[in-house]
């Protein structure tokens, strides 16, 4: 039966092709428009890290002034980064499966090869436990060892441009890059990563790509490097790098990797009383107030999505409803001018529940053409979005997948039935002897 209303359809939409025209282009606009706002919201919004959510934690410590919060806006949220002497301590501490405290900053890199000429990359100086709780790709060899880390070795991980810009994309583990005016062995060779957003590090661009290069934490600050990120402080340091390392200046990143949500509790817990035993030396003023965040809670707390982009995607709707309030008016018209039709139908024999189906799918029918032309119109508006932001972040977030594409065809599909359920309903109501009396 369904075959012969979709049958039915067809014949139905040929007969008035303008009309027909009207109503797909006009489910099409509001598709086009809604899923190329909806496409960039669901990419800021996704978690590269989902399937460890449970176990990724970012660690936040509230040492800040005591005469003022962190952040006005929201008063009971913590400083997002830490000092080096805590993170020093928690790391050295292990109380997690893996720790991994991190800042970025910018080495000259000197290519072995003289027609490449030298230049500057950013790096990111972390200790060895940022490889098992981000799990980067690895095309050749793996991270360095925790001992490689206490001992600042000059060992570095390189990522798959620099590989291929340097190396020619051959295995490179083993092989020396220059890096600060010093050698590093190359001992490991990340595949492409790209995670959306970089979830390690959210600071001034959340959409940003990840460094080209990972050395040794302690590399860094063996060379009395600090962020070139963020460095935020609410009192004076001592003078001289050293001041700053015992300063409550905050600079750093810090994660963990806990087995559960109740291993986390007791990480928190941990947390807790370390904060207790440094009010003993005079630090942390503030009442207790630490986190263990999961990825998703942290994205949430950075608001990585921003409030205008939630905007655009609400008023993308909008103009989407004015669309198929523009349908319902159009289906109302084509459905209640084959009246006679219907009178006729029902006379022989036709059902209102058989008639009610015939026209819905007609109106699904609708939605499904409407959808299909809304996604060439969505991968025109992203394709207009990429040429407009070229070179930014924005661009790589303009990519249509699958997950958007059968969302768009579901949500054209509904609402082109929700569009048609007055006009059906009125179409049910059509009396056969007043029609056939005025034949």
């Amino acid at each position: 039966m369904f075959t012969y209303y979709l049958r039915l359809a067809a014949i139905s939409l040929k007969r008035n092709r303008i009309l027909t025209a009207l109503m797909v282009a006009a489910i099409a606009l509001g598709i086009g428009m809604s899923m190329t706002s909806m496409t960039v919201l669901h990419m800021m919004g996704s978690n590269p890290l989902s399937y460890k959510d449970e176990q990724v934690r970012r660690v936040q410590l509230d040492n800040w002034d005591i005469n003022e919060p962190w952040d006005e806006d929201y008063p009971t949220e913590p400083p997002d980064l830490m000092t080096y002497q805590d993170a020093n301590n928690l790391v050295n501490a292990h109380k997690a499966e893996h720790e991994a405290a991190f800042f970025p900053n910018v080495l000259p890199l000197e290519p072995e090869k003289r027609e490449i000429k030298p230049y500057m990359v950013e790096a990111l100086f972390t200790t060895a436990g940022f490889f098992p709780i981000f799990e980067p790709p690895f095309r050749y060899g793996t991270g360095w060892t925790p001992a490689e880390d206490r001992s600042a070795a000059r060992v570095a991980v390189i990522d798959a441009e620099t590989n291929d810009k340097l190396f020619g994309g051959e295995n490179s583990v083993g092989r020396k890059v220059r890096l600060g005016g010093e050698d590093f062995t190359i001992v490991g060779v990340l595949a492409k990563w790209r995670p959306t957003p970089r979830v390690y590090h959210v600071a001034n661009d959340a959409f940003d790509d990840p460094q080209s290069v990972f050395v040794p934490f302690s590399f860094g600050i063996e060379k009395k490097l600090n962020s070139n990120s963020n460095n935020s402080c609410y009192k004076d340091s001592e003078p001289g790098y050293e001041g700053l390392l015992a300063s409550d200046c905050i600079w750093i990143d810090m994660w963990v990797q806990v087995k559960d949500e109740a291993d986390a509790q007791r990480y928190l817990g941990f947390l807790n009383d370390y904060v207790n035993e440094q009010k003993k030396s005079g630090r942390f003023a503030r009442p207790l107030n630490n986190r263990v965040y999961s990825v998703s809670e942290f994205l949430e707390a950075q608001r990585v999505v921003g409030r205008d982009v939630r905007t655009q995607v609400w008023l993308a709707f909008a103009f989407f409803a004015v669309c198929l309030i523009n349908t319902v008016g159009l289906l109302l018209a084509k459905f209640m001018g084959k009246a006679p039709e219907i009178g006729l139908r029902r006379a022989v024999g036709a059902s209102k529940p058989a008639v009610f189906a015939q026209y819905l799918t007609e109106s699904g029918l609708v939605g499904i053409a409407g959808g299909l032309l809304g996604l060439v119109l969505t991968g025109l508006g992203l394709l207009a979005l990429r040429k407009l932001y070229a070179g930014t972040s924005i661009e790589r977030l303009a990519e249509l997948d699958w997950v958007m594409v059968g969302l768009s065809l579901l949500i054209a599909l509904t609402a082109s039935l929700i569009a048609g359920l007055y006009p059906t309903w009125r179409a049910c109501q059509v009396q056969p002897a007043t029609q056939l009396k005025t034949q």
